[in-house]
């Protein structure tokens, strides 16, 4: 089953989509300021492995107009926070063990949002993004199992989780990806791991 989904805010719409297999292991929010090409790859490939998919925009095409919209993490925390609640309140998903799959610039506000639902969001993966921008807090808070997937050649985001790591109190690795890799795989074994517990 496929849902399109529209939140509406005082600047603009967000837009995203709920896709539920039959039977599904678990939900995963897929947390990223924009749509983008390869979210229907990335969807495809976890739904293929049994996970339902929400997929929603944290940006409204007002807001991706300034240039560091992007880089405003108190914002894209809030968003997802809203989708959190939206998800726990929603008949298809309210069930359904909840993971979060960030990447690039969401990635701090994903932690940042896992760490104050820490009953809800079961795992977490992020695909680069400089998560020590999470703050001090957040690191310490975050209950959630920490999957961060690197690109090779990224420093900015190997620097960052070097500084974030020695303040996490839960299961956390750090995988660096061979060109080509790809990083669904690594994060629906990181899900299945934890998800499952």
């Amino acid at each position: 089953m496929n849902r399109t989904l529209i939140r509406n805010t005082p600047l603009g719409s967000l837009h995203g989509s709920l896709d539920l297999p039959d039977q599904p292991r678990g939900l995963v929010l897929l947390a990223r300021a924009h749509h983008a090409p390869v979210d229907a790859w990335i969807t495809a490939n976890l739904a293929a492995r049994h996970f339902a998919v929400c997929s929603m925009e944290l940006l409204t095409a007002q807001e991706s107009r300034f240039a560091d919209a992007t880089q405003n993490v108190p914002k894209l925390t809030e968003r997802l926070l809203d989708l959190l609640d939206m998800l726990r309140h929603d008949g298809d998903t309210e069930s359904l063990p909840l993971a979060i799959f960030a990447s690039g610039d969401a990635s701090p506000a994903a932690l940042r949002a896992a760490a104050q639902r820490d009953t809800q969001v079961k795992a977490l993966a992020c695909h680069g993004g400089l998560i020590d921008r999470a703050g001090l807090q957040a690191l310490k808070l975050l209950a959630a199992p920490l999957c961060m997937l690197l690109d090779t050649g990224d420093e900015p985001a190997k620097t960052a989780s070097e500084r974030a790591f020695p303040h996490l109190a839960v299961a956390h690795e750090c995988h660096l990806l061979t060109p080509g890799e790809d990083p669904v795989l690594r994060t629906a074994a990181w899900f299945n791991l934890h998800l499952s517990r």
